[in-house]
């Protein structure tokens, strides 16, 4: 009997023994339309949003409701085309609508030096914005 190697899917590449090959995704997106994505940059961190995704980003100021316009846009991909910035497309943003203020998880800091008895415990909460993406606009 021959061992048979398990299938494992990272990022859009499916891991079948040895050999990678990558998961065609827009067969499926070809059957509900056309694909929009975008890269953005917010707090010093990249995100891909599509339109109507939710996701949290370090603290935008504003108040639950409103529309904040994503200015930092590093690629905007529209189905087959794709526009890639020199750092930034121009003239393209992504407008979400914020869903809440909110801080994320609370992280423990501890510090110590052995045998001097210098024990610090702090703790960290981010604050946090949870926003849906309305719209990308190239």
């Amino acid at each position: 009997m021959l061992y048979r190697m398990p299938r494992l899917y990272r990022g859009g590449i499916l891991f079948v023994g040895m050999f990678a090959r990558p998961v065609l995704r827009d067969r499926l997106s070809a059957a509900e339309g056309v694909q929009v994505y975008a890269i953005v940059e917010s707090g010093g961190k990249q995100y891909r949003v599509e339109p109507g995704a939710i996701l949290a980003l370090e603290r935008i100021p504003g108040e639950v409701g409103s529309r904040v316009a994503l200015d930092r846009v590093l690629l905007v991909a529209d189905g087959g085309a794709v526009k890639v910035g020199h750092p930034t497309v121009s003239g393209a943003r992504v407008v979400s609508e914020i869903l809440a203020q909110m801080r994320g998880v609370k992280i423990d800091v501890f510090k110590f030096k052995k045998r001097k008895k210098y024990r610090k415990k702090t703790g960290h909460r981010q604050e946090l914005t949870r926003v849906r993406i309305a719209e990308i606009i190239a």
